[in-house]
């Protein structure tokens, strides 16, 4: 990775205190992950646009991507950061070391935790519960000698939200008097997906988004799994580094 060509200011021209903190105790040989988690906990801007790119870390003022600040801040200490660690945190969400919800608690702060945990569940378990009903439109579909063209997004959003996604997005931006359309950026998508989490709470019984976000905590758990198979298999077989295509990890080996 490129060292980044960004300025690291925030609106008054001058460096988040948070990251020249990090970056100093970084460059004199501190533990750069606990630099890392400390410069979290005391991160104070919800969002910034760093050379054209929108770094939305709290979406809709409740749910926290810590990962993203992560990134943001690993950007201004290119080279002075393992590598490895640095890419197996910022692709992968494995820390360099052991890290229990309790110690990771008590690193960022209560309030940024409980934001942490809207993330988790309004927007990784909703997109994984997308997905494991996607796969169940997909499996009907090819049990079918014919099918009648029915657009797979559409059936989804209906058995989740009971509601299209074009209707339902049209019903968000209404809400928060957004710009209407379709094209959406990541961190957009990202916001529409935890509103989607909040209308699927209110819409449904108790009991079926129990089962719901059972369903989808197995999803993302098998997820993850398949991610530290893949992981463990690249280190066998000798993978030094790696470039993303399209959103993928592809290997270099030696």
């Amino acid at each position: 990775m490129a060292r980044a060509t960004a300025k690291s200011i925030d609106q008054r021209g001058t460096a988040p205190a948070a990251l020249t903190r990090f970056r100093k105790r970084v460059e004199r040989g501190d533990d750069w992950f606990k630099a890392l988690l400390d410069a979290i906990a005391s991160w104070e801007a919800p969002q910034e646009t760093l050379n054209g790119r929108c770094y939305q870390y709290l979406i809709a003022g409740e749910a926290f991507d810590w990962l993203l600040l992560a990134e943001r801040l690993c950007l201004d200490l290119d080279g002075a950061i393992p590598a490895d660690e640095r890419d197996a945190l910022l692709f992968h969400g494995r820390t360099p070391r052991s890290l229990d919800d309790t110690e990771f608690k008590r690193a960022i702060g209560e309030a940024k935790h409980k934001a942490h945990l809207n993330f988790i569940y309004g927007v990784a378990v909703e997109e994984a519960l997308q997905l494991v009903i996607e796969e169940e439109v997909l499996k009907e579909h090819r049990s079918l000698a014919w099918t009648r063209g029915e657009n797979v997004e559409h059936q989804v959003f209906e058995r989740i939200y009971g509601r299209g996604r074009d209707d339902l997005l049209a019903a968000y931006q209404e809400q928060l008097s957004l710009p209407a359309g379709d094209e959406l950026s990541y961190s957009q998508w990202q916001a529409f997906t935890y509103w989607l989490f909040k209308y699927r709470i209110s819409q449904n019984d108790p009991a079926r988004v129990a089962s719901d976000t059972r369903k989808a905590l197995v999803q993302l758990s098998e997820l993850e799994a398949a991610a530290r198979r893949r992981a463990q298999h690249q280190a066998l077989a000798g993978v030094t580094n790696g470039v993303v295509v399209d959103g993928e990890v592809v290997a270099r080996h030696r």
